[in-house]
C-alpha cells in the first residue's frame, strides 16, 4: 500500500545538476548552529545526479523506492527504502532513481567553509542503462 509523502515534493532541480525530473524541499540550512544543511529529494523514475563529489562528505536516508548509488571506478549499489548511504569526502558519486520506481531521500550535506557540492559531468545514458536496463 503506498503511503503519502513525508515531505511535499518541493521545486524542480536544475538540469545542470540533474537528469531527468528531481525536486528538492529544504528541512535545514547552514547556520550558526550547523555546518550542514537538510533537504528532501524526490527522483522520479530515470532521474539521477550528474557525478558530483562533497569537500566534507554527505549522508543519504532512502526514505521511499528504489535507486542507485556508485562511486566512480566502483560497481552500482542498489539502494532501497530504510537504506542508510554514507558518502565519504571528495568521492566522484552519483545517485538516482531506478527505471521502474521513484525514489526519495533525505541529503544531509556538510559544507567546507561555503561549499557544499561540486559539480561535474552527466552520468551518461550508457552508463545508467548499463546498471539499469529499460
Amino acid at each position: 500500500m503506498e503511503t503519502a509523502a513525508i515531505f511535499p515534493k518541493g521545486q524542480q532541480l536544475p538540469n545542470e545538476w540533474f537528469t531527468g525530473n528531481a525536486f528538492l524541499h529544504p528541512l535545514i540550512a547552514k547556520d550558526n548552529n550547523n555546518d550542514f544543511s537538510v533537504g528532501s529529494v524526490t527522483f522520479e523514475s530515470n532521474a539521477r545526479t550528474h557525478w558530483h563529489t562533497h569537500p566534507k562528505g554527505q549522508v543519504l536516508i532512502i526514505t521511499k523506492g528504489e535507486g542507485f548509488y556508485q562511486e566512480k571506478g566502483k560497481l552500482v549499489q542498489p539502494i532501497k527504502k530504510g537504506d542508510v548511504v554514507n558518502i565519504p569526502e571528495n568521492v566522484e558519486h552519483w545517485h538516482g532513481a531506478s527505471a521502474k520506481s521513484k525514489m526519495v531521500h533525505i541529503a544531509i550535506t556538510n559544507y567546507k567553509e561555503d561549499v557544499q557540492v561540486t559539480w561535474l559531468q552527466p552520468v551518461s545514458d550508457e552508463e545508467y542503462n548499463k546498471v539499469n536496463p529499460q
